[in-house]
């Protein structure tokens, strides 16, 4: 099939707001590539449970492509018309199986050497949407809050080493009830600037009550959800599957068919999955689950507000064991959590970074129940170090002190 096929009866599997868009939209997508329409289309198939920040990501590639003139648009398509796809390709059902054609499409290119040109294209493309919108003003600067560490008494391990020359590390915090304080101030922006999946609360254990106004998602609350889903794991596992094979099955599955657990949100649960099933570890690591949980939410929600608690996770142990989790309670190890919820922490504030107004964000990062945080943001200098001592609420206010 190729582009000049389409019809408003080709997405009649849609989703119901997908469905709509891709209709409204077919006079333009008959006049693309076929090394493009399937890759907007792979968006757009899951537009129903998109955040609202994907989903103006996609509604403004329309909203470009839409106006520009027949040349124009040839012009801005050439990278990708360019690309020699396969009759085999071709014939894929990129209409309704758009990730799956993704997948070999990449494949493809590897093999027949055209990756770098696709890449360039891609890149040029982006680089042109981007250009072409205006950029909206937040409401206020972003701000991320990491907790790490729980459960640790005593830790002689160097913390926060990536993280210090970025801001200012706090050596002597009086941390009184911190992460108290933390979801205080996390309810209170969301209090005052409402918005659809603008405020996150991340939990590695069970979580706190959840303040009005914020999307929660808490390893804890998905045990049901995980159990499921090791089950599976565990008899692919076992069965020898490929690993191809085992990734198409882990893409395929749906909330519904991991029973009850997964939130009632259709946005959300879908996230939920998402979660756990694209990354590896997320399943059977609480450490993991929050570090992909922080780096999705992120890239996909772009939200102002971001508190994440890491808690320890177990043991690593041989993967079948690992995939038992529900049958037997495992050791935790809060020393190794706390080595990979630094890592975890670094890898937040990257992911914070890459969003708009990035140069005005605030971030702090503080090692729970203990007297070390690291603050960076307009209010901090980089590269500096506090010893003097200092209240946790002080240090939390002057964080969100504009420059």
């Amino acid at each position: 099939m190729l582009p000049s096929d389409l019809t408003a009866e080709s997405f009649r599997d849609y989703p119901p707001q997908a469905r709509k868009l891709a209709s409204s939209q077919v006079d333009l997508l008959r006049e693309l590539p076929v090394s493009f329409v399937p890759l907007l289309l792979r968006e757009l198939i899951s537009y129903d449970w998109k955040f609202p920040a994907e989903r103006r990501e996609l509604d403004n590639q329309f909203a470009y492509l839409g106006p520009q003139s027949a040349e124009a648009r040839r012009q801005l398509m050439a990278g990708f018309a360019k690309l020699h796809i396969s009759a085999e390709l071709e014939q894929v059902d990129w209409v309704n199986a758009p990730v799956q054609f993704s997948e070999q499409l990449t494949t493809h290119l590897w093999a027949t050497r055209q990756i770098d040109a696709f890449r360039a294209a891609a890149v040029e493309y982006i680089e042109k949407v981007h250009a072409a919108v205006p950029l909206v003003a937040l409401p206020v600067p972003r701000l991320g809050m990491v907790v790490i560490g729980q459960g640790v008494a005593e830790n002689q391990y160097p913390l926060f080493r990536r993280l210090r020359p970025h801001g200012m590390y706090f050596s002597n915090v009086r941390q009184g009830n911190g992460f108290r304080l933390l979801l205080d101030v996390a309810a209170a922006r969301a209090k005052a600037h409402p918005a659809p999946y603008g405020h996150w609360y991340i939990e590695g254990g069970t979580e706190a009550e959840i303040p009005a106004g914020m999307t929660c998602i808490s390893y804890n609350s998905l045990s049901a959800v995980r159990a499921t889903l090791q089950d599976k794991m565990q008899k692919a596992y076992t069965s020898g599957m490929g690993p191809e094979a085992f990734r198409t099955m882990l893409a395929k599955l749906r909330p519904q068919e991991l029973g009850p657990g997964a939130a009632d949100d259709g946005i959300l649960s879908r996230f939920q999955v998402s979660v756990l099933t694209e990354g590896s570890g997320t399943q059977v690591f609480s450490t993991t689950f929050v570090q992909w949980s922080a780096r999705e939410a992120l890239r996909r929600a772009e939200p102002l507000t971001a508190l994440i608690r890491f808690a320890p996770r177990q043991r690593v142990r041989p993967m079948n064991e690992l995939l038992t989790e529900a049958q037997h309670k495992p050791e935790l190890d809060p020393l190794g959590s706390l080595v990979d919820a630094d890592m975890g922490a670094y890898y937040t504030w990257l992911n914070q970074q890459r969003l708009t107004g990035a140069e005005a964000a605030s971030f702090l990062v503080w090692f729970e129940a203990h007297n070390e945080a690291v603050a960076i943001g307009p209010a901090f200098a980089s590269n500096t170090e506090s010893k003097d001592p200092v209240e946790f609420d002080s240090l939390v206010k002057q964080l969100m002190r504009p420059a």
